[in-house]
């Protein structure tokens, strides 16, 4: 989107699932078999996009995970640890939950793991986390990711970028050439 429009991204934090305990949980064979077909989907999806997608047997708790990408943001590199994350969980199945893969993407992209836990571990985060979620509750919210375009177009859920554009080109977002 960035390349062929004129817009800022920015990712905010949304806990889907905050009755999933710290330690995280196994995804029940249930929910796996439901969501057969959607995983087909987005790996699909995924793979057209040159990257790899790892659908996990577990539901990690994203908390600490979410108050950590407030830290990276403090310190400008939100997008950095955002997008790190998020190829750890999807893309190698990694535990988005666990300090040594939190600690390992703050590495990855040049920050203080160990300030990072410190400021994390204290709370210093909660009450940011915590607004960022109320305002989502507050717009009706539900789902993830859900993508607010000029502050009263939502798009939810994983969709082809045609989505994006036609919505852009409704809102009157003139597209340039792309780098």
């Amino acid at each position: 989107m960035k390349d062929e429009f004129d817009v800022d991204v920015e990712w905010l934090p949304f806990e889907l699932h905050p009755e999933i305990p710290p330690e995280g949980m196994e995804l029940p064979y249930h929910i796996r078999a439901q969501f057969g077909g959607m995983s087909k989907r987005l790996e699909q999806l995924a793979l057209d996009a040159g990257m790899q997608m790892t659908i996990p047997n577990r539901i990690p708790n994203s908390r600490r995970s979410l108050e950590e990408s407030e830290y990276a943001r403090e310190q400008g590199k939100h997008e950095a640890f955002h997008h790190t994350v998020f190829q750890k969980f999807y893309g190698e199945g990694l535990d988005m939950s666990d300090w040594e893969v939190l600690r390992s993407a703050a590495e990855e992209i040049g920050l203080d793991p160990d300030d990072l836990q410190q400021k994390t571990d204290s709370g210093q985060y909660k009450a940011v986390v915590d607004t960022y979620f109320s305002q989502a509750k507050a717009i009706g919210i539900t789902g993830v990711p859900t993508y607010i375009l000029d502050n009263n177009y939502a798009i939810v859920g994983a969709q082809p970028y045609e989505i994006f554009r036609q919505a852009m080109e409704r809102l009157g977002y003139p597209s340039h050439p792309t780098k």
